[in-house]
């Protein structure tokens, strides 16, 4: 049986990702795992995360788990979600925090003169507002096994400010547009990590992580 852990370092949806990943693969142990020996005996590992990279960062390290962290993302299949994603790249402008290096790149915050601001006068509707909150669609680039059964152009369900922006193109599996166009998914051997929310992400989420359980890199 599939064993997987969900790592709780104490900045994450873990509950909702927990919820959702039981009702795609109610055959598999699905676990929220707050020790590293219970992410190293699991057979995959969910890396989410939410709030500030800064927080995010430091409570990863008080938490004991980083290097748990790194051993999964070396030898087993991780699935990284939202700041999940973003703390496996090298730094993020957000707090000009360094993060866990496994991918080269940075984080970027969305910026230029089409996002309002807090200095923007009232009535300038039209700007794009940050966070982006809500449905986009995602643009597949290349194919991969967790978007099987999942159509090019599906919309997923997304709330962020910030996104990744990978030195290798090669990485990016997945972009969505708000303003400009960014990767919102990237993947390479084991790791597959998303900007978006599958767990609220209707049938679309739930497959993603249905091939998440089934997939063999």
């Amino acid at each position: 049986m599939n064993s997987i852990a969900i790592i709780d370092y104490g900045m994450g949806n873990f509950h909702s990702v927990a919820r959702a990943l039981r009702a795609a693969a109610p055959d598999a142990d699905i676990r929220i795992c707050r020790q590293a020996k219970d992410i190293d005996s699991a057979t995959r590992v969910v890396f989410p995360g939410q709030g500030a990279m800064l927080d995010c960062m430091r409570t990863l390290d008080e938490s004991g788990l980083k290097e748990a962290v790194l051993r999964a993302a070396a030898t087993k299949p991780l699935l990284g979600v939202c700041v999940g994603e973003q703390m496996l790249f090298s730094h993020s402008e957000e707090g000009n925090t360094a993060c866990l290096n496994i991918f080269p790149g940075q984080v970027k915050r969305f910026s230029g003169p089409q996002y309002a601001s807090a200095s923007q006068p009232v009535g300038a509707e039209e700007l794009l507002k940050v966070p982006h909150m809500g449905w986009n669609s995602v643009t597949q680039t290349r194919p991969h096994p967790l978007w099987a059964g999942i159509s090019d152009g599906t919309h997923f369900y997304f709330v962020h400010s910030y996104y990744v922006q990978p030195s290798d193109p090669d990485l990016t599996v997945g972009t969505a547009h708000y303003g400009v166009s960014f990767t919102c998914a990237v993947a390479q051997d084991n790791i597959f990590a998303v900007q978006f929310h599958p767990e609220k992400s209707a049938e679309a989420g739930l497959r993603l992580y249905r091939n998440f359980v089934d997939w063999n890199p």
